[in-house]
């Protein structure tokens, strides 16, 4: 049987679904993707007559923003839909895929985030005396993901 080893986190893609498509390929080429989690929400009730114990209740679902940066890139159909949505209040919810890959760039693991749109943009700081390249920040709300597995499993691991 052969050994496992988990995926690595820097091999990934990200899709904007129903997007123009991009001036250029570096367009979706973005160097960390964060605020893939989920959390559900309790409600916390004192437990009648029993002062010492607290029962919590399941309420909703909770996701935070997801956040995606890459080095600045100038002519991008991304920007132009986040500019859109933050300076001319024209808010155009898109579905965002993102793909954990494998060895052979196939996907392993999908995220799909559905009906997100941008809220912030930033670019990191400007210093003279660091050799740094400018990173832009894109952060999204969106109503929830599903994750689907891959339908390329790999052959030598039973059950992947």
């Amino acid at each position: 049987m052969a050994n496992y080893y988990p995926p690595v986190g820097f091999h990934f893609k990200v899709e904007v679904l129903n997007l123009e498509p991009p001036a250029n390929s570096n367009d979706v080429r973005f160097t960390e993707v964060s605020g893939l989690s989920v959390e559900k929400v309790t409600e916390e009730v004192a437990e009648g007559g029993e002062n010492r114990f607290i029962q919590k209740y399941p309420t909703r679902t909770k996701y935070p923003e997801l956040l995606l940066k890459r080095g600045l890139l100038l002519n991008s159909s991304v920007f132009e839909w986040l500019q859109k949505c933050l300076d001319e209040y024209e808010i155009e919810p898109k579905n965002i895929d993102i793909k954990l890959l494998n060895e052979n760039h196939l996907p392993l693991l999908t995220w799909h985030v559905v009906n997100a749109y941008p809220t912030k943009w930033s670019v990191s700081d400007l210093n003279a005396s660091n050799n740094a390249v400018v990173i832009e920040s894109l952060q999204f709300f969106y109503q929830y993901f599903t994750l689907e597995k891959s339908q390329y499993p790999n052959p030598e691991i039973p059950g992947v």
